[in-house]
């Protein structure tokens, strides 16, 4: 007998506005990871609405469908829109929903932090298109290079909201690269080793790792350059003794990690879709995971092949074009992994398949003319072509966005608890590639013949017009395919086949709850094989059911047991919060790291007016004796509590927050003292990076003496103790350790250096 389910009656407006507050207060991981794929979806209409309107003013040969300016708004809007508002929240969106039920786990290790970064991303991208209200869109590049973003060049605001926007969201990413690792080591399945981990959550630490480590040297390049703009810096004027190159160091520092960013999470989804369809497990596992830790480090190593046309130098050149091709080493063995695994299986082209496949040939595409760039008279040529236009896309929407598809057609069952139409999958699906492959590798054929990117109309070239005329068909196909499955999402949420809780018999721990799964996940802790990557498959065709976790304590040899345990004493003994504090330190370390890189930039630089030789390196010297006594007291207070000495604990805890005020009593009178002298933030570019660099520590001292003056008033309050809080006794304390850490390496670099 066929069952039809009847329309449910509209919802009194009462319960959709409770369903609505639901939404907007929610700390559930899932509800958050489908905001922010909604978020990015209609950031990903507003994007493609910007690439449409591009493409007609360049459709035919001296268009003025757009002007100049406003073309140059709508290359700014749509490269920050797809980079920082589409792929990345899109990908952290998967992130969210899935990694906590992949690793069994309730929630992410911080919830309200998670609702917390989604509000900054959604924030952020408001604040970027904000400006267009008032008729002033950013038009400086997605990468905002400088002095073109200095005061005259560019004297509206534009610029101070997409810096303002990009800091916002900045800070919510960061937050959640903290999320990512903790929840991964504090909050898997009981018996789920490390090693047993998804190849989706190993890419997505990695991908956290780069964020941590990426993103503040964007954000300090952000700082200087509104400093510039404001407050009279020189940073990156170079008639004033600033160095535009500065810019270019520190953005691609973070800008091509970024790529990695974007990718690795793609990597990880496209390692789960192509086992499940292929029949077979991932060939070389280990080696996927190896080569994506390989990416992550090596990622590091390549920033400067985006400034061969700078003239950085021959050595620098060798070194990163060398580094730029080993980088594909570890990005090929992946294709041949996932190829080796489709080889001898029971493949099933849903559409999901057809778009990791199509992932596989559109990224390796898109990563052999990469490694064209690495080499040196080959960039020089092709640098600012429209080639680089088609190598960008094939590496993030051939790539990125394919997986990104692949991802959301497997995981949707799971999301709703229905199907989407693999029929109308598939017509998206065709259209999708098509309209990718017309549009973008033309591109490479332009870019060849000499036409430069980033403009805004062009001459009457010999087959110029009718490329780009092809090429704006790819796009409106491409436009076509985005509608179309916005509609099939829209229908499959209202009227899918049901799926059920694992419709592709798929092997990990998100398929072994229901469809779509409760606020809690798990009704209880799934059961994981020792040593098994694909627990549900292993669970139903182990010979030896009492190998589950569940009851590992009897099957586990006493060896393999004590090496589990070694393995975990970190994770045991180290607090979710302390995991969180010292991820954030290590992130911090970027930051200053980029500040200290300007500073030692202007040092060495022949300026006139005050240099090092202005600073009072014995008066900076007794101040500082007091902030490093500030650590010693802590170490010793902290002691005091553990064997509830708590009388000895304030007075001594009083004494660090003493000892830390007159620290900056003293930063503070040393700045009036060079301000009495004339000596400013705006003189040259010595006293910019010397008042930023010190400023900026001075800050995080004011911000650990704020989290001691609260210990110490919970503390005479009687609601913190060792017992009860040691978690957040100890990560105050690291932090204060870590400005105390900092400030010796800038008094060393700053201060000591002069006498040395």
């Amino acid at each position: 007998m066929a069952i039809t389910a009847e329309r449910p009656h509209a919802l009194p407006e009462s319960h959709r506005a409770e369903r609505l507050l639901e939404w907007v207060t929610t700390t559930d991981h899932k509800k958050i990871g489908i905001l922010y794929m909604i978020t990015a979806l209609a950031f990903f209409l507003a994007g493609g609405v910007e690439a449409m309107l591009m493409r007609i003013q360049l459709s035919v040969p001296n268009n003025h469908f757009l002007s100049p300016a406003a073309y140059n708004g709508m290359f700014t809007l749509h490269g920050t829109t797809m980079i920082f508002f589409v792929v990345v929240p899109l990908l952290i969106g998967f992130i969210n929903y899935f990694l906590p039920l992949m690793i069994g786990a309730r929630d992410m290790a911080f919830p309200r932090l998670n609702a917390l970064t989604y509000w900054l991303l959604l924030f952020g991208g408001l604040l970027l298109y904000f400006i267009i209200a008032n008729d002033s869109v950013p038009d400086a590049g997605w990468f905002a290079y400088a002095p073109l973003t200095e005061v005259p060049y560019t004297l509206r605001n534009n610029v101070d909201y997409w810096v303002l926007g990009l800091l916002v969201a900045s800070f919510g990413t960061i937050a959640t690269a903290i999320n990512i690792i903790v929840t991964v080591i504090k909050e898997r399945a009981p018996g789920m080793s490390i090693r047993q981990l998804p190849v989706f959550v190993w890419m997505a630490v990695v991908t956290a790792f780069l964020i941590l480590y990426a993103l503040p040297s964007l954000t300090a390049s952000q700082i200087m350059l509104l400093f510039d703009r404001h407050l009279g810096t020189k940073f990156f004027v170079p008639s004033q003794g600033g160095d535009a190159v500065l810019w270019q160091n520190l953005f691609w520092w973070f800008g091509h990690p970024e790529v990695y960013i974007m990718v690795l999470p793609a990597f990880g989804i496209i390692s789960e879709v192509i086992p499940v369809f292929s029949r077979k497990p991932l060939f070389g596992r280990v080696v996927v995971i190896a080569s994506g830790f390989a990416i992550g480090f090596l990622s590091f190593g390549v920033w400067a092949h985006h400034m061969f046309a700078v003239g950085i130098g021959f050595p620098a050149e060798l070194a990163f074009g060398a580094a730029s091709m080993t980088i594909a080493v570890p990005t090929g063995i992946k294709i041949f992994n996932w190829l080796a695994t489709m080889w001898g299986g029971r493949i099933r082209l849903t559409t999901s398949m057809l778009f990791a496949v199509a992932f596989i040939c559109e990224f390796t595409f898109g990563g052999i003319t990469g490694v064209q760039f690495s080499i040196v008279p080959i960039d020089w040529q092709l640098t600012d072509s429209y080639y680089v236009v088609g190598h960008l896309h094939y590496v993030l929407f051939g790539g990125t966005i394919f997986a990104a598809l692949a991802g959301l057609y497997y995981w949707f069952p799971k999301m709703s608890g229905r199907l989407l139409s693999e029929r109308i999958g598939k017509v998206v699906f065709w259209l999708m590639v098509i309209g990718f492959n017309v549009t973008f590798f033309p591109m490479h054929i332009l870019g060849l013949m000499g036409m430069a990117r980033r403009v805004a109309t062009y001459p009457n070239l010999p087959w110029w017009g009718t490329i780009n005329f092809v090429e704006t068909l790819g796009a409106a196909t491409m436009g076509i395919a985005s509608l179309l499955l916005i509609w099939s999402i829209i229908e499959g949420v209202r009227s899918g086949k049901p799926a059920g809780d694992n419709p592709w018999n798929a092997w990990t721990l998100e398929w072994a709850t229901t469809s779509p799964p409760p606020p809690y996940n798990f009704a209880t802790l799934p059961p994981v094989p020792i040593r098994s990557s694909r627990p549900l498959w292993d669970v139903a065709h182990q010979a030896q059911p009492q190998t589950t976790s569940a009851q590992q304590g009897q099957a586990e040899p006493s060896a393999l047991r004590a090496a589990r345990r070694s393995t975990t004493s970190f994770e045991e003994r180290t607090p979710v919060a302390v995991l969180g504090m010292l991820a954030l330190i290590s992130s911090e370390v970027i930051f200053f790291g980029s500040l200290i890189a300007a500073y030692l930039e202007f040092r060495f630089r022949s300026t006139s007016g005050p240099g090092p030789a202005s600073l009072d390196v014995g008066r900076t010297a007794l101040f500082s004796i007091a902030l490093w006594a500030s650590s010693i007291t802590l170490i010793v207070a902290e002691r005091f509590l553990r064997r509830d000495n708590r009388r000895a604990f304030t007075a001594l805890l009083c004494a660090t927050i003493a000892l830390g005020v007159i620290f900056m009593y003293g930063q503070i009178t040393e700045f009036s003292t060079m301000y009495a002298d004339n000596i400013k933030l705006s003189t040259n570019v010595f006293t910019s990076a010397f008042f930023t660099l010190t400023g900026f520590h001075g800050a995080h001292v004011v911000v650990g003496l704020g989290l001691l003056i609260l210990l110490l008033g919970l503390t005479l309050t009687g609601r913190v103790s060792h017992e009860r809080h040691p978690a957040a006794i100890q990560s105050i304390v690291y932090y204060w350790h870590f400005v105390d850490i900092v400030w010796v390496v800038i008094f060393t670099i700053v201060y000591l250096w002069n006498v040395l």
